[in-house]
């Protein structure tokens, strides 16, 4: 059974819907060589997505996106001619966003891998915004440990310069690296881009809007300002409580077993303990920070992909061009 659509209004006016059916039915190219072991190495722990999931998925999105970096590659083209420009062409820039537990980081990687196949064998690369996190000791400082993952717990400006220097076409960019295990920025470890073809940006608040400014002469900017195409990766949030509290039971048996593990004291607590413990972060951390800060931001993409309660995508939401 289809999940009800959500009762937003941003997604019935700019939007055209496709079944999962339909949609599966968009793609003519040849199949790509794509295997089970692949899909494995690319989905996270908790995703059972399959490779028929991939082929009637995944494969129409990429050749969606594919139009439109064809596109984007025809207006450089004929925009630097007419202005006697000879710039090398900037890079495609795909944002991915959504709930904490609900696939994104899935979707990016097979995004990355299925687009690095694609005509011309562009170079993709993929960053997060984990990355821009500040560090624990300066949410501390700032009382913000219990907001990590809200918009302001980002360094903001630095996610902004990276991304303009990738799509400006500098030479080589730099990102901090972030750690899950230790729930950290990695301090001297980074994470270098040198001018790709298309760059993945995936994180949380990847389509917030840019923080309102007073003043005459203000114009913020957004990272989403930069986007080329983005696609938001949606459940209601009964799954994604679920979905939750399912990764945190799994963790305690093996990252937070491990001593250098921020989680790591949660290895001994009993099933219902464990729960508890789940839910209450969901209910006072992930929850509200979905429908205070992300959820508010699924109107912006150009794709819309809902997930019913076993992950499967059901629908498809596309922005009319």
């Amino acid at each position: 059974m289809i999940d009800d659509a959500p009762e937003d209004e941003e997604l019935d006016g700019p939007y055209v819907t496709r079944t999962r059916a339909e949609w599966a039915q968009l793609s003519k190219r040849r199949p790509m060589r794509l295997t089970e072991s692949m899909v494995r190495e690319v989905r996270s722990a908790q995703d059972p997505i399959s490779l028929d999931h991939v082929r009637q998925v995944y494969f129409p999105l990429t050749e969606l996106i594919n139009i439109y970096i064809a596109d984007a590659a025809t207006l450089h083209r004929r925009s630097h001619d007419y202005l006697r420009l000879s710039e090398r062409r900037v890079p495609f820039v795909i944002g991915v966003a959504g709930s904490v537990a609900v696939g994104k980081s899935t979707t990016a990687r097979l995004l990355k891998e299925l687009l690095s196949k694609g005509p011309g064998r562009p170079r993709v690369d993929l960053i997060t915004t984990d990355g821009f996190l500040f560090p624990n000791a300066e949410l501390q400082r700032r009382g913000l440990m219990a907001r990590k993952g809200f918009p302001e717990s980002y360094d903001r400006h630095k996610l902004l310069r990276f991304v303009m220097a990738v799509k400006s076409g500098a030479p080589e960019v730099r990102a901090p690296e972030y750690s899950h295990l230790v729930y950290d920025i990695v301090p001297g470890k980074e994470t270098v881009v040198r001018h790709p073809d298309v760059l993945i940006v995936e994180g949380l608040n990847v389509l917030h809007p840019p923080r309102r400014r007073s003043g005459p002469g203000s114009f913020p900017l957004a990272v989403s300002d930069f986007f080329d195409f983005s696609v938001y990766v949606d459940a209601a949030e009964e799954h994604l409580r679920r979905w939750y509290i399912e990764r945190f039971m799994s963790l305690r048996y093996t990252a937070f077993r491990d001593p250098r593990s921020y989680f790591n004291r949660y290895r001994s607590l009993s099933d219902a303990e464990a729960i508890e413990q789940a839910g209450g972060i969901w209910d006072t951390i992930n929850g509200p920070n979905l429908r205070d800060n992300i959820l508010p931001t699924r109107g912006r993409a150009t794709v819309v992909l809902r997930k019913d309660v076993t992950h499967d995508i059901e629908w498809i939401k596309i922005r009319k061009v």
